[in-house]
């Protein structure tokens, strides 16, 4: 049964994902997807709000990266950021198009706040990539893998 509470689940599980931290959304949509398929707007909704405001944090943290940076809990070595910056300085905002993908996607947004992206910008090119990602997989779920 799918209630608010794997609605709520859902979401933290996207947000975090979005974050710096390791963790993965995807089996959470797919496993809720089974269950109710007729929720799809719904979940897909749902997890992608979450992974943008997940994003939204990684893109605050990079305004703020110059006071933490050195820390050593700090999730990202100095290496991987220059690595992302360099790749966001090559291709700009449209880079942020790549959020969705594994490794690369969340030190993406994390360059975007600290080279000051735009946050409305920021916000509609990020949205646009990870609710895509998961539409993909809600079809993939729905219709390629279940028939």
């Amino acid at each position: 049964m799918v209630n608010w509470i794997s609605y709520v689940g859902l979401a933290l599980s996207a947000c975090i994902a979005a974050t710096l931290l390791p963790m993965q959304s995807e089996a959470a949509l797919v496993a809720l997807l089974t269950l109710k398929p007729g929720a799809v707007i719904s979940l897909v909704a749902v997890a992608s709000l979450g992974n943008v405001v997940g994003s939204q944090i990684n893109w605050w943290l990079g305004t703020q990266l110059h006071r933490w940076q050195h820390r050593r809990w700090f999730p990202a070595t100095a290496d991987q950021l220059a690595r992302a910056q360099l790749w966001y300085q090559r291709y700009g905002r449209w880079s942020l198009l790549l959020s969705w993908m594994p490794v690369i996607g969340d030190p993406l947004t994390l360059v975007a706040g600290v080279l000051r992206e735009p946050f409305w910008r920021f916000t509609l090119v990020v949205s646009i990539a990870k609710t895509g990602r998961y539409i993909v997989l809600a079809y993939v779920t729905l219709y390629i893998v279940q028939t």
